[in-house]
């Protein structure tokens, strides 16, 4: 009972102080919702569409208009520009105008009339690697099309059927299914991504912030005796707020998720709540043992939002885990943000069996060893004067 009376005491401290600093209120409530409704505006639109090209017609029959438009038509491509020289193309791709440009040689039409090769260029800017990839499969595509269509005219005039025609020209035909996120929508990739790395960025601030300013401020020693020296219960009377308020937070992030942006929940929101619980928890932990460590807010505060924005790099969310080195596998290992992304992944979009994400739950879990390993360091910047006052 006297522990939870010192925690109440201290809890009851922490609120009064939360009241009184307006950095509080920004760093707890105004920035993080402010981040989760930026980018839910940011991935409304799911899909990237109508990315500007230029098209360069060297032709201008009816044949290279047809493929033109058929670029066009594709979700991806948009025909901004009808250029008239590479250099006008290339003038315009320095200056960001356009990602890609298409050039239809001379000759097109009467080449592919008289049944000689002809070839089709497409110069497309690798600087994005998302729109890279989403161009050349469009423009892939159409051209493949608009070929695959000549050649079902030229076989279909020598007496074939249609469907003999395709037989001859694919006689594999080759389907490609996509699990999970069939509509490949960023929303559904992204906004579960950099939502909770929002949270955890604010939950290492505000924690980190929180204990900080006691040594910075000097009241290390008054916040110790609200707890009658209990360094235990005033560590958890200064944390509780902070949790429950980042939990209610991620609570709005998976409303604003799941019903704005529309992903789909094919699996367990039991697990989830547990595991963004802990994922929480985990940062506060890591926060502390910063605090403890450095015993300085300035310093603190810049090793603990370098360290949260490291863990997007390790989460094999834009580089697979798999594909890393073994020493970077092992790197990304020390990062909550890496089991709670596969556990989000596994519940939210594949519907995995909750069995395959207790081992994630687990290895969260064990980050909040962390505080009981630095409480005699803490007891000790909070109890002795050198260590106050540092900015």
């Amino acid at each position: 009972m006297g522990f939870l009376h010192h925690t109440h005491a201290v809890l009851q401290r922490e609120l009064t102080r939360l009241r009184q600093q307006p950095m509080y209120l920004m760093l707890m409530f105004v920035l993080p919702l402010a981040s989760f409704c930026f980018f839910a505006i940011l991935f409304h639109k799911g899909v990237a569409r109508d990315i500007p090209i230029a098209v360069l017609d060297e032709d201008h029959t009816s044949l290279s208009r047809k493929v033109a438009q058929m670029i066009e038509d594709t979700p991806t491509a948009w025909v901004a520009y009808g250029i008239q020289s590479m250099d006008e193309g290339e003038r315009l791709m320095r200056e960001g105008r356009i990602s890609a440009i298409v050039q239809i040689p001379a000759c097109f039409e009467k080449n592919i009339l008289s049944n000689t090769q002809t070839h089709l260029e497409a110069y497309v800017s690798g600087a994005n690697i998302t729109v890279n990839g989403l161009l050349s499969k469009d423009i892939q595509t159409a051209v493949t099309m608009f070929g695959a269509g000549i050649q079902i005219q030229l076989l279909t005039k020598q007496g074939l059927t249609e469907r003999q025609a395709m037989a001859q020209l694919q006689p594999v035909r080759f389907d490609k299914h996509v699990l999970f996120n069939p509509y490949i929508n960023y929303g559904y990739y992204l906004s579960p991504s950099f939502m909770p790395m929002m949270l955890l960025i604010f939950t290492v601030m505000v924690t980190v912030f929180s204990i900080g300013t006691e040594l910075k401020n000097g009241t290390a020693r008054e916040w110790l005796r609200t707890a009658d020296d209990s360094i235990g219960a005033a560590l958890l009377g200064k944390t509780l707020p902070v949790t429950a308020t980042m939990f209610l937070l991620a609570l709005v992030m998976f409303v604003i998720i799941f019903k704005i942006v529309g992903v789909p929940l094919n699996g367990s929101l039991t697990l989830i709540l547990v595991g963004t619980l802990l994922f929480i928890v985990s940062y506060q932990s890591i926060s502390v043992m910063i605090v403890s460590v450095m015993a300085n807010l300035r310093l603190s505060l810049s090793l603990g939002g370098g360290y949260s924005v490291l863990a997007f790099t390790f989460s094999g969310l834009t580089f697979p885990i798999m594909a890393m080195y073994p020493a970077m596998r092992a790197v990304s290992k020390l990062f909550p943000f890496t089991y709670y992304t596969d556990l989000f992944v596994d519940q939210m979009l594949r519907g995995a069996p909750a069995i395959y994400s207790l081992p994630d739950l687990g290895c969260m879990a064990l980050f909040i060893v962390l505080p009981l390993l630095c409480l005699p360091r803490l007891r000790r910047i909070c109890t002795e004067e050198k260590f106050w006052g540092r900015s």
